[in-house]
């Protein structure tokens, strides 16, 4: 059987950060009615995968970690009943540092979850207060700590660059607390302000500044530098890890693997067809309630759409494009269809080729967007 994901949105948080616009709100009393009409949904959509087999299942948020373990057991509990779940499979969960007591690790690993996402950003706690995290370094350092004493060796941690205030020492520091905590897997994203959130407002407002664009890219090209040194090897853009510890869930969405979401805003894509979730409870609850899928819309992608985004999302990552997969999969020749925009960023500096595979530059990967656009159909 071909191999599948599924993902599941938690959208409660203890607060809202400065920076988010993810579907997320505060905990709150509605918990459990939300988790069950999840688990309905999960059963609702399981004929959907009926001819897959699940090699990853990625439990996500907002923060999953701040709702009770025995709802997260139930979740799984009703994954393995519906779905047909690998023996191997990579079951994640994303957890914000002081969200996680002994008794939650150790359920987490008895229920099976073999790989943690943590929210870090900084252990820098003047960062995290401007960044709204509810959380201080000593959190971070103490959550990791307790999730190693219950048995996780895979872990992730997510670090934010490009902040307000942020120096590129700041940033370097972080990261070699990460590698001395001993984290499998690190994940380090550029600070993108997003409409509507407050630290769209305070920047519009002249309250915070970011750092300037050499700056940013300095922390980024440092900060790959120094993690090297630490035995992390580069496979994705913003994705480092220790020799096979990659995200293998991740790389599902990078290589067009089918899968299925679960919850609020949560999209499915499974062959030529994607849909997603609706963002609103009212209307999820009323759905679910209706034994509907609550669903708020789809589109059908065409074999060009579908190729073009292969392209772009697989040159985000270190190994790039093979030409005979890609052939295999869609029956055409990237070179030949696409060799004008190869051509054109190869001369850019921003695309190498060979005679097996399509790759970024490290030039590329700064100015990744430029190439990607060429792509689209």
């Amino acid at each position: 059987m071909e191999n599948a994901g599924i993902y599941i949105h938690i959208p409660f948080c203890l607060s809202k950060c400065s920076y988010c616009d993810f579907t997320s709100v505060p905990l709150n009393d509605t918990v459990g009615r939300y988790v069950s009409s999840l688990l309905k949904e999960l059963q609702i959509k399981a004929h959907i995968l009926r001819d897959y087999n699940i090699d990853t299942i990625f439990i996500g948020g907002g923060t999953p970690s701040a709702i009770e373990s025995e709802h997260i057991g139930n979740i799984i509990k009703t994954v393995y009943d519906c779905f047909a779940v690998a023996k191997n499979a990579e079951i994640t969960i994303e957890v914000n540092p002081g969200t996680v007591d002994k008794y939650k690790a150790e359920s987490y690993n008895y229920l099976g979850i073999n790989r943690i996402s943590m929210g870090i950003q900084s252990f820098d706690d003047h960062l995290l207060g401007c960044l709204g995290r509810a959380h201080t370094g000593e959190n971070a350092i103490n959550t990791v700590k307790i999730l190693k004493d219950s048995g996780f060796n895979n872990m992730n941690g997510d670090f934010i660059f490009g902040q307000p205030g942020q120096t590129l020492e700041s940033f370097l520091n972080d990261l070699k607390t990460a590698s001395e905590l001993g984290l499998s897997h690190i994940s380090m994203y550029g600070l993108i302000i997003e409409d509507g959130t407050l630290m769209k407002r305070w920047l519009d407002e002249g309250f915070v500044k970011l750092p300037d664009e050499d700056l940013e890219r300095e922390m980024y090209h440092q900060g790959i530098r120094l993690l090297s040194m630490e035995k992390y090897h580069q496979y994705e853009i913003s994705n480092l890890s220790r020799e096979g510890m990659e995200c293998r869930h991740n790389i599902g969405y990078w290589r067009l693997k089918p899968y299925i979401g679960a919850g609020l805003s949560a999209h499915s894509n499974i062959g030529s067809k994607r849909f997603w979730n609706t963002s609103s409870f009212a209307e999820y609850f009323k759905k679910i309630e209706g034994c509907e899928m609550p669903v708020e819309d789809e589109e059908n992608l065409d074999s060009e759409t579908r190729a073009s985004e292969y392209i772009i999302l697989g040159l985000r990552m270190n190994e790039g494009i093979d030409y005979v997969e890609f052939e295999n999969r869609f029956g055409f020749d990237a070179k030949k269809r696409f060799g004008a925009v190869i051509d054109k960023h190869r001369r850019g500096g921003l695309l190498t080729k060979s005679n097996t595979h399509l790759r970024l530059t490290k030039k590329g990967m700064d100015l990744s967007n430029i190439v990607e656009i060429d792509f689209l159909p």
